[in-house]
């Protein structure tokens, strides 16, 4: 069914279920892993950019702002790609070969440029469950991938299945 499925993951907890999933799948159909993970300033957990209209006024402190927020980066990339090579392992050890990808950019955009050129059969991504409210205004990147990917989209959505399972 599936031969390459790309794995659209990021920091939160919430990839471990996402991970599994895709896993899973990969597991049964024979497939090929892609883990890919996009450092953006828009994933929650990323280092905040220094304010620098305040900190021009203070060359200084805008140097020590600016070396600390290059080693808070270095830092998040490291942990990001870590765990990248974990589920790696993960998938390594049940017999399913993978790869590892992680880049700068825009995550939606991201992923669909990888699912082009890894030519992907499916790409498996989570979804945080926002409000229509809050993907008009703040976008969504899911909801991007859904639009734009060049093959298949599937979302998972954790906090549903992890409640619905306490209603059981």
């Amino acid at each position: 069914m599936f031969q390459r499925i790309l794995v659209a993951l990021d920091s939160a907890k919430a990839s471990d279920y996402v991970f599994q999933k895709a896993l899973s799948l990969a597991k049964s159909d024979q497939a090929t892993l892609m883990l890919l993970h996009v450092l953006s300033g828009e994933e929650k957990g990323s280092p905040n950019m220094p304010l620098s209209p305040i900190l021009d006024y203070y060359p200084q402190a805008s140097s020590k702002a600016t070396a600390s927020y290059q080693q808070q980066w270095r830092i998040f990339e490291e942990k990001c790609l870590d765990q990248l090579k974990g589920y790696r392992d993960e998938a390594s050890a049940l017999g399913v070969t993978s790869e590892v990808n992680q880049r700068f950019g825009s995550p939606g955009l991201a992923v669909c440029e990888v699912a082009q050129t890894w030519q992907a059969d499916l790409i498996v991504m989570g979804s945080r469950g926002h409000s229509l409210l809050h993907q008009l205004v703040l976008g969504s990147v899911s909801n991007y991938v859904l639009h734009h990917a060049p093959c298949s989209v599937l979302i998972v959505y954790p906090q549903r299945e992890a409640s619905s399972k306490k209603a059981e």
